[in-house]
Parts: C-alpha cells; structure tokens; sequence
C-alpha cells in the first residue's frame, strides 16, 4: 500500500525551490520500487555485462547499470534473496542505489591505490561498508563501527561474506573515537535520521513522522559528528549522508559542521544526466546532492562531501607488549597451510587464530587498545593437536586457497545446508571440505564415517 505523506512533511519540503510536490507525490503514489545489487568483485560472477559459465542459472535478471556506482545494478524484478545461495556466499549484497552515490564520492579523493585508513562510523547493516571495500586497496584499513550492539551481528555477517581480509568490526559510541586523534584519512558518516527518503519502501516510517523527530535526529546527527571530528586528520575526508529529506537534517547539518570546525566543502559535478539535485547551505554555502524519486530511479537520499582544514594531534605509534597475541611456530605453520599468501600475521584474538595484512599489524594494536572490536581481519581457527579446526569466516575469506578440498552440490542441497538440514549420502573422501555451489563457497563441513557434520553457524540458518 502506497505511503500516505504527513501534510507537515510536505509543507515542510515546499520551501526547498527544487522540490516539485505533485511529482514527488504521485512517485509515492506509484507502488514502484526500484531493486538493486552491487557485485563482489572479489567473487566475481557478472563481469562485462556477462555471468560466469558456471553460472548456468543467474540468481535475476538485471535491467541496467546504476550510472554513479561501478559492479551496481538495477534488477527487473526483485527476487527470493533468502533463498539464493549467491546471496549467502557474498557475491552481492542487496544495495538501494541512490545510497550507492558513496562510490561516486570516494572516487573524488582516491584512486583506489594507496592506502587509507576509513572509519563507517554507523555501519549497519553493512550495504555502505562492503561498497568502501569494494574501493579501496588491499591495504587499506576499513573499520565498521555500529554502537547499536544488536545490530553488530548483521553487520559481522555481512562484512565476513564479503570476504576481505582489511576489515574490521567494533562496537562503540563515536565519543570513544576521540581516543584515536588524526588517525583516520576518510569518516564516513550515514547518520540516524527520520528516514523520510525510505517512505515509499516503508510506508508506517510515513506515519511516525513529525517535525519533533527531525529536530531530535538533528541534535544527534551534531553530536555524533562533534565526538568524532577529532578522529579525523587534518586534509582528512568527511563523507556525510542520510535517507532525510529535510533541511534541517542535511544543509543545515553542514552549516553546523562550517560553524564548528575549519574545513572546506568539495562539488562532486555530477553527469547531469543523472538527475541528481545539487544543492548549497544556506550559510557556508556547502555543496549537497539530493536524490528525489521522481527524478532517478532511487529513493531519498542526501550526501556531501567536505575536507578537514585545522591541525590535529596525531596518536603516537602503540607497540604491543601482548605476548599472550603470539602464537607457536607450530600453530603458524598449520594455519598458513590454508591461505595462499605469505603476506600476512598471525596471532591470537581470544582462543582463535586470525590473519591480518602485515601493514595493518600497528592499526590494529592501536585499535585494539581503544575500541570494542567484534572482528579483526580474518577468523582462521583453532589448532587442536595435529588437526586444524577451520573457522567459518575463513570458509568465506578471499585469502583462503583456492585448491582446498570442496565438495560442489545443487541449490537444493545448498538450501538444506543453509537452512541446517540433512541431505546426501555415500561421499567421497572424509575430513573437512567447503561446501560449494557453482563454485562459490557457502561454508565448512566435515564428511566422517557414516555422517556428515554441519559447520554453518547456527544464527545464519535459514528458515525453509
């Protein structure tokens, strides 16, 4: 059923002069929900505008390309996602396109080569993180913070499917970010909002509406950059955005940051095929981009991008005196049996195993001594005598050998092990093997004597 907007709201969006009220109405009104997916390109199946051969049965159908985002597209229809095995392997992650203009921000300040240390500062459920990975380099860090704490776990889920080795996971209030001065190059802020934009995918958001909420999100989306300002290094990148309408929750909100700070704000020059609405506060004269969905194919959205100008204290260099981190000759051996570089650590975060690039060691101890962190580079496993106990984010990571031993099997069989079900009989070989469908990891399992052991996490199962 269509949204009914609050005539407030739209009262409230009339004094913006390219705002067009009856054709922001009517694409309420239209029912239409445009679908999309960025692409993995660390687990590339569609590439060129063609699906790998040995994806003999696409997961849908795509329509088009999302113009301002590269591996983005738009579907035809939106399919069961739940019940794609691509889905759960990582190979894509169901993205609202207008959210996905953050590529066309990042690609402003980066190629993609160097490497740069990122904090998504409210990162859940994960769409604008995975995309960051996407962008930069293997050797970049990308930390995902939520300070919701149950909201962390889908958050772990999809940061671990996409597969990275640079990520991390933490799970704290942007005022514990003051404890890191100057040490991040890019601070991505998606802030708590009204949620206007999202009104014709979720039309009770429409009937909670009122003046009051935009105010309370307002203040906080000031405080949360207020505490993490400082965070970010002098000639350091603040990408702001939010799924608001409202004025107050956006140009406003940069005036705010002019008032409070030294920065700069950047024009993102748009291809005006787009149809994208550049906008400027009414104070600082700060440049903004503003999605309306009777101009794209897209929901509400609003991003800016600006530039830190004032000095910052940077952290001096933490060195570790953990010793209980390292772990045994022997340990290590075992574990780098299972990956195929040579260029990653190893050490112990709690009773397991994880492997981190060898230029994020520092990052990661400093981090480590600041931060709640959920996840850091790569779960490997446990090392229990002379076997190694695989864990299953190393089933899904993108540094694991590409030779390990797997055992390929239909959807229908692939739907019974994500949902936790048996099924088969009479394998080959015993021992563990990742479980694969047209190739694409889903998970650990273990073939014994006369069973087969299910290792997919029990939180992820579907529901048949």
């Amino acid at each position: 059923m269509p949204a009914q907007l609050p005539s407030d709201f739209l009262r409230s969006l009339r004094k913006l002069d390219h705002f067009d009220p009856d054709a922001f109405v009517a694409a309420h009104a239209s029912g239409i929900h445009p679908v999309s997916v960025h692409m993995n390109p660390g687990k590339s199946i569609y590439c060129d505008g063609l699906w790998r051969e040995t994806v003999s049965e696409p997961p849908f159908e795509i329509s088009a390309a999302v113009p301002w985002a590269p591996d983005a597209y738009y579907l035809s229809a939106r399919p069961s996602f739940t019940f794609d095995p691509f889905f759960h392997a990582g190979n894509y992650y169901v993205q609202e396109a207008s959210g996905m203009f953050l590529a066309h921000a990042l690609r402003q300040i980066t190629d993609g080569l160097e490497a740069l240390k990122v904090l998504d500062l409210c990162a859940a459920p994960g769409g604008k993180s995975t995309l960051i990975q996407s962008l930069i380099s293997p050797d970049s860090l990308l930390v995902s913070n939520e300070v919701i704490k149950t909201r962390v776990p889908v958050l772990y889920q999809n940061i671990t499917k996409w597969g990275q080795a640079n990520g991390m996971v933490s799970n704290n209030d942007p005022a514990h970010f003051k404890k890191l001065p100057g040490f991040f190059d890019l601070l991505v802020v998606d802030a708590p909002c009204s949620g206007s934009g999202l009104f014709r995918k979720d039309p009770e958001a429409a009937a909670n509406w009122n003046p009051d909420l935009v105010r309370l999100c307002s203040q906080r989306q000031q405080r949360i950059l207020a505490d993490a300002w400082d965070c970010l290094k002098e000639d350091g990148y603040l990408i702001y955005c939010t799924c608001s309408y409202s004025k107050e929750e956006n140009e406003d909100i940069l005036d705010d940051v002019f008032k409070q700070h030294s920065c700069i704000s950047l024009s993102l020059s748009p291809d005006p095929r787009w149809k994208i609405v550049e906008t400027q506060s009414d104070q600082a004269q700060a440049w903004g981009y503003r999605f309306y969905p009777d101009r794209i194919s897209g929901e509400g959205f609003f991003l800016a991008l600006l530039q830190k100008k004032q000095p910052t204290d940077r952290l001096a260099a933490v060195k570790s005196k953990d010793h209980s981190m390292r772990i045994h000759k022997t340990v290590e051996r075992q574990a780098r049996e299972w990956v195929d570089q040579e260029s990653f650590h190893f050490l112990y975060v709690g009773d397991a195993v994880h492997a981190l690039p060898q230029p994020l060691i520092e990052d990661f101890h400093v981090l480590k001594k600041a931060l709640y962190l959920k996840k850091a580079g790569i779960r490997m496993g446990k090392s229990a005598g002379n076997e190694w106990i695989p864990d299953h984010e190393l089933s899904l990571a993108n540094i694991l050998k590409v030779d390990t031993a797997s055992l390929e099997v239909e959807k229908e069989d692939a739907i019974r092990y994500l949902s936790g079900e048996p099924f088969g009989a009479g394998f080959p070989a015993k021992g563990w093997k990742i479980l694969t469908f047209k190739n694409q990891r889903l998970g650990w399992v273990k073939l014994l004597e006369k069973r087969m052991n299910n290792y997919y996490p029990k939180s992820w199962r579907i529901r048949l």
